[in-house]
Order: structure tokens, then C-alpha cells, then sequence
């Protein structure tokens, strides 16, 4: 038989002291496989490298390091741990046979050996061994299949909902970066929490994932707010803050309606529509649209409005002048307890440095045409409850 022809037959690895018995071995194996023996655990461990045993015949009896060693450390190889293993020993006690199998071993043949026996049963294991590489593989190319399909839902949800986001966004231009930069703070804010007893429970990976993922969507609501109220530049009348209000009942709405239309709940939308109804909610209860107060007010809506807020502050707008990142932090600090949760303020706190970060990596680029419309600056106390910071 030719070296190419060889190369494709099934490598036996026989393990034995004894010459006799590799000899007896080889010689009815070699015609049917590529026979490989050795005399001792030791370098049975040794000649596990290229080409790799499909299957060992290892006696239990060796001096030095016995079968049941040599089974032991293969299986604690994850490497070697699927090699299907037979013992050939003259152990024939039904205690042999049952450590044997306990320790992993697929077979328990005893000597005398018999070669149509040894030659059945390495047959039957090697198209086992088969059968699982098979099943094996072709559990990979599935997993490999779905993960890409699941990368590829992902960034189609993605870019779905950054092309909703940018509804709201195209509607009121001036907002710029906002979207990226509210969705960073919120992930800062989220990511300082999530050990906090208060919102650990809420703030896993995955939630926390879907969050920053969601919090585009937070003024979803404004593609439904008349131009006239939208784009004022001065601040509005009583009735139209009202008509301007109701931006996150019709976030909610429109969330509601793209849930009733998913084929199978999607969490993303369950958070997004948290965020897009209640962000303008406020920690004492005199928030919109509901009046919640305190914890009920949902946990990923506190994260929202307090990044939305310091958008709003530190970021110029043609009805106002931007405020310096020293007075935003100082306004922030001051709706502790009364505007915003007050564990996410101390959150805020601890990473308000990050915070300055992402507001100037993402500043808005048209900040030079509104610099040139002169309009009166609130006084900072005003801001936080100003129509169109709410």
C-alpha cells in the first residue's frame, strides 16, 4: 500500500509492554489502519502529537504509569479528551471493567485477545467517533450560521432605529449630535450603576446593551409636533408646551404600534418605549406626562433624563445660549432629589469628566450660525424647568 493511501486510513495507537502483544497487534491491524505502538504510558502521552490517534488500544498493566493513569490525564486534556479509548488487559474482574469505563474509556476487552473481536470493536467506535465529528461539525456551521444571522439582525435593528431617531432628529436640525451624545451619557450613567444595589438587578449586560441601543429613540414623539411649536425660536405659550408635551405619548404610541407589529416580543422596544414616555418624568413628581414620582418612575427613563437634560444645557439652541460644563454640573447637582434620582446623580458625579469628554468629541458643528443670534440668557436657575429644556 502506497505512503498517500496509508495517510488516509485511520491511525490506531497501540499501547503495551509487552513486544509480543504490539506484535500480534500490528500485524492484524496494518492491512485495515496506520498501526503506531509503543511500550509505555509515558510515550503514549508522547506520540499524541501529528497525526493525531483516532482511537487508542491501551493495556491497563505497565510499570511506571498504568492505563488507568494514562486515561486519566488524557481526559484531562481537552485535546485529547474525545480520543476514543479501549483497554486490552488480562484484568478480567468486574471491578477492572467498571473503573475502566469510569474513567472514560469507550471499551474493555480482555486477553487472550481475539482478532475478529478487537477488529469489531474498533469498527463500531471509530464510525461512533465519526458520527460525532460529523454531528459536532455540523453544529458549528449552524451556530456559525445563527450568530451571523443574529450580527445581521443586529445591525439592521440598529440602523432601523437610528433611521427613527433621525425622523425626530431631521424635524429640529439644530439638535446635531444630540442623538450620540445622549446615548453615550446614558451608557456612562448605566455603567456606573450597575453594581449599585438599586439597579443591579435591572442594569445586566444584556439591558444595558439594549438601553444605549434604545436611547436614540427618546424624542421619537417630535415628528408629531407642529413645525411652528417645534422650531420657535423664543419660548412658548402655555398652549403650545401643551401641544409640545405631548411628544412622549405619541414616542409611546408609535413604539407601541411597531410592538403589535413584531412577529415575537423585542426587549429593545419594551425599554425604548420606556424611555420615549416617561424621560421628562421628575424624581419629586412634577414631571410629565403622568406625574410619576420616585421609583416608579422606570429606571432606564431617570438614566434618559438626566442625559438629556445635560444636552440640553451644555448645547446652544437658537431660543438659548449654551451654559460653560462648571454651571451644567452645578444645575445638575441642584435637581439632586427634586429633577433627577439622586443615585443617578452621584453617578453623574463620578463620571462627569467622561461626560465633558463626549460633549466636546461630539459638539455640534453649526454652534458658529447660532452664535450669531442674539438672544437673552436665562438665569441657570430657571433651566432646568424652561419649556424647552423639558
Amino acid at each position: 500500500m502506497s505512503s498517500d493511501a496509508r495517510a488516509v486510513l485511520p491511525t490506531i495507537l497501540v499501547v503495551d509492554d509487552t513486544v509480543e502483544n504490539l506484535a500480534v497487534l500490528s500485524d492484524f491491524l496494518s492491512p485495515a489502519y496506520c498501526v503506531r505502538a509503543v511500550r509505555s504510558g509515558r510515550r503514549a502521552l508522547q506520540a499524541l502529537a501529528e497525526p493525531r490517534p483516532d482511537l487508542i488500544l491501551l493495556d491497563v498493566m505497565m510499570p511506571e504509569m498504568d492505563g488507568y493513569e494514562v486515561m486519566s490525564r488524557l481526559h484531562a486534556d481537552p485535546a485529547t479528551a474525545d480520543i476514543p479509548v479501549i483497554f486490552v488487559t488480562a484484568l478480567d474482574a468486574a471491578m477492572d471493567e467498571e473503573r475502566g469505563l469510569a474513567l472514560g474509556a469507550v471499551d474493555y476487552i480482555t486477553k487472550p485477545i481475539k482478532p475478529a473481536i478487537v477488529l469489531a470493536r474498533i469498527k463500531t467506535q471509530l464510525e461512533l467517533k465519526a458520527a460525532r465529528d460529523r454531528l459536532r461539525n455540523e453544529n458549528l456551521l449552524l451556530e456559525a450560521e445563527v450568530s451571523r444571522r443574529m450580527q445581521e439582525n443586529l445591525l439592521i435593528q440598529d440602523a432601523s432605529i437610528r433611521a427613527l431617531a433621525h425622523l425626530a432628529e431631521i424635524r429640529d436640525p439644530e439638535t446635531g449630535n444630540h442623538l450620540r451624545r445622549t446615548q453615550g451619557y446614558v451608557g456612562l450613567l448605566a455603567d456606573a450603576l450597575r453594581t449599585h444595589p438599586r439597579f443591579a438587578p435591572f442594569l445586566t449586560e444584556q439591558t444595558i446593551d439594549l438601553l444605549v441601543k434604545s436611547a436614540p429613540l427618546h424624542d421619537i414623539g417630535k415628528v408629531g409636533v407642529p413645525d411652528y411649536i417645534l422650531l420657535k425660536p423664543g419660548k412658548l405659550t402655555p398652549e403650545e408646551w401643551e401641544i409640545m408635551k405631548t411628544h412622549s405619548r405619541l414616542g409611546r404610541e408609535a413604539i407601541e404600534l411597531a410592538e403589535r407589529d413584531a412577529e415575537c416580543p423585542l426587549p429593545f422596544l419594551a425599554i425604548a418605549k420606556d424611555i420615549a414616555h416617561y424621560h421628562h418624568e421628575k424624581w419629586d413628581g412634577s414631571g410629565y406626562p403622568e406625574g410619576l414620582e420616585g421609583d416608579v418612575i422606570p429606571i432606564a427613563a431617570r438614566l434618559m433624563a438626566l442625559a438629556d437634560v445635560f444636552d440640553a444645557l451644555m448645547c446652544q439652541r437658537v431660543y438659548k445660549l449654551a451654559y460653560p460644563f462648571a454651571e451644567t454640573v452645578t444645575i445638575i447637582e441642584q435637581g439632586r432629589g427634586t429633577h433627577f434620582d439622586p443615585d443617578v446623580v452621584d453617578a453623574f458625579m463620578m463620571r462627569r469628566e467622561a461626560f465633558e469628554g463626549i460633549a466636546m468629541r461630539f459638539s455640534d458643528r453649526d454652534s458658529e450660525r447660532l452664535a450669531t443670534v442674539e438672544q437673552p440668557r436665562d438665569s441657570p436657575a430657571s433651566v432646568p424647568s424652561e419649556p424647552r429644556l423639558a
